[in-house]
């Protein structure tokens, strides 16, 4: 029975001591995410809780250009589009309209236009054309900027739909909601800089897990925070219930993010690709069928055409290229996922040649279609409070995990957590082949990863040397 006794706390003994291996490893893991991501991930949940209430600030700020009062009759579309082609820069090229969904909305009218170079969106001629008379004409009439120039937003021209006058011409850019995703995706940086925001995002996944890890009850352990607690021990129980109690909303939010970033989301899309989770795409060869004695449809028809067809929604409309061109429409307004339509129509007889809807999309893109505008606090004003408390929790919870830092930090020393002897060596099965995956995933978190496992086999030797000294 002795012997019994003794195998018995043997046994406990060595599974204590690898879980305070495992425990100290993910302590240092979790220490390096937090010191890589926290400084750009508090700057990017400030800088998205005001993005997500750009609905608002923009509606004070543009109300007068977004918004009509409704007198009489609306004009031709196409008259519309002629106003704002005589108004728009010289060599601007028509891109698409976004007829009026309401009696109050104004028709938003997209033009490409060069700036001082004399360069201009390379996408700007694949679907684009002017505007003459009642007759949208190819933009094979006008030169084709090359593919290889860089990319410029375009510049909206607002017109009144009852009586074709332009209320202002702006580069979309310009407006407050496009300025806040900017500041909110890349700093203000440019796409270039968007890793840097990708990165914070990367290890804020690699925090999120060894958080909840690190929390996970053991042995009876508390979980919720306890009354008269002070210091430290106030931070660190209310740092690690927060996070938890926002884990599944930021795994949400994390990953929403990611599927539009830069490299993750090259990834993400390849793999969506490879199991035939791609959106419906219309096939390249689309065209449209002359009909001897009739003339392209107009924008006013091609309006009525794809309002017949689609569902009630802002849609956005770009006119064919060349005789056999054809129409393309889609929705303009994403906050109706359910709603959503990627048209392609005839030129002539207004048929779809294409048709994808909400049934169509497969499903990631449903996913997609409904976490990326969660993401963006489309939905209304109680998805905005949701995240409004969501990016609060998680800026106190950057905030804590640096009080604690330096509540724990002695002085003159860097603060690491300690890394107990062959703390790598008692990695679970399961974080390895889940690092493996994230690393898969998100190729910046593995450069800085091996970036990390560099420095880290030089302080395991700096050590070394220091305790044979």
């Amino acid at each position: 029975m002795q012997h019994a006794t003794h195998y018995v706390t043997s046994k406990e003994s060595r599974g204590s001591s690898i879980l305070a291996r495992r425990k100290s490893l993910f302590w240092r893991i979790h220490f390096w995410a937090a010191l890589i991501a926290s400084p750009f991930a508090l700057i990017a949940t400030l800088t998205g809780i005001l993005y997500i209430f750009s609905p608002q600030i923009e509606e004070a700020l543009y109300a007068d250009i977004d918004h009509v009062t409704a007198t009489g009759n609306m004009r031709s579309l196409d008259e519309i589009v002629q106003a704002a082609s005589d108004a728009a820069p010289h060599g601007a090229i028509l891109r698409s309209v976004i007829p009026a969904l309401s009696a109050t909305d104004s028709v938003r009218v997209l033009f490409m236009v060069p700036d001082a170079a004399g360069t201009m969106n390379s996408t700007a001629g694949e679907h684009a054309a002017h505007s003459h008379g009642a007759v949208a004409k190819s933009v094979d009439a006008v030169a084709t900027p090359s593919r290889s120039v860089r990319s410029k937003p375009p510049t909206i021209a607002y017109v009144n739909p009852y009586d074709a006058k332009v209320l202002a011409m702006m580069p979309s850019e310009d407006r407050f909601g496009s300025w806040s995703k900017r500041l909110h995706s890349s700093l203000l940086q440019g796409e270039n800089w968007r890793w840097m925001v990708e990165l914070a995002a990367s290890w804020l996944m690699v925090m999120l897990l060894t958080g909840v890890y690190l929390w996970w009850p053991r042995n009876g352990e508390k979980t919720l925070p306890q009354r008269g607690t002070s210091g430290r021990k106030w931070w660190a129980q209310w740092h690690s219930f927060v996070g938890v109690v926002l884990s599944i909303m930021s795994l949400v939010i994390l990953t929403t993010g990611l599927t539009w970033s830069k490299y993750a989301g090259d990834q993400v899309r390849l793999a969506r690709d490879s199991v035939g989770q791609a959106p419906p795409q219309a096939p390249p060869n689309l065209k449209s069928m002359p009909i001897e004695g009739k003339s392209p449809m107009t924008w006013q028809a091609a309006a009525d055409a794809a309002r017949r067809q689609a569902p009630e929604v802002s849609l956005q409309l770009t006119a064919p290229r060349g005789a056999t061109g054809t129409w393309r429409v889609n929705n303009y307004d994403r906050s109706q996922p359910e709603k959503r339509v990627d048209m392609v129509l005839d030129a002539y007889s207004g048929n779809a040649l294409f048709y994808a809807g909400w049934k169509e999309q497969t499903v990631f893109s449903k996913a997609t279609g409904i976490g990326i505008p969660f993401h963006r606090g489309d939905f209304g004003l109680w998805n905005q409070l949701v995240l409004l408390v969501f990016g609060l929790g998680v800026a106190f919870s950057l905030i804590s995990g640096w009080v604690m830092f330096f509540k724990r930090r002695k002085a003159g020393s860097f603060g690491l957590p300690k890394l107990l002897p062959g703390a790598w060596k008692s990695t679970p099965i399961a974080a390895g082949m889940s690092a493996v995956f994230l690393c898969s995933v998100m190729p910046l978190l593995a450069i800085s990863a091996a970036c990390l496992a560099v420095l880290e086999i030089f302080l395991h030797f700096r050590t070394i040397k220091a305790n044979a000294g």
